[in-house]
């Protein structure tokens, strides 16, 4: 039985590329059906602080400032994006490409 600590959160064992995914889908989840989008900002900011810590400690800084500057632009650039293929297809997309650098540069060994 796995048993859950403080210390099996913060471990850099873990896959990051779920929790980019689940930050940037989680995070405009929250604000479109709340229609508080710092809420959704909220989601979007915990899920991120908490991967890069992981990259950070697993990684070092300049790639923990790589993937964190990639996962705001994933965030950025679903904006625009969205008025060419709608929102939810931005979002899917964004968060593909954001969790795909987070396995290749972090995840992957």
């Amino acid at each position: 039985m796995l048993r859950m600590t403080a210390r099996t959160f913060a471990s850099p064992d873990l896959p990051t590329a779920p929790i980019v995914a689940a930050g940037l889908i989680g995070g405009f989840a929250v604000a479109d059906a709340t229609g508080i989008r710092p809420l959704g900002g909220v989601v979007l900011a915990t899920a991120g602080l908490f991967a890069g810590g992981i990259w950070l400690r697993r990684n070092g800084a300049g790639v923990a400032a790589g993937l964190g500057l990639t996962y705001l632009a994933a965030f950025a650039g679903s904006h625009p994006l969205a008025k060419q293929i709608g929102a939810w297809p931005s979002v899917a997309a964004v968060s593909a490409v954001a969790a795909g650098a987070a396995y290749v540069l972090s995840d992957r060994r």
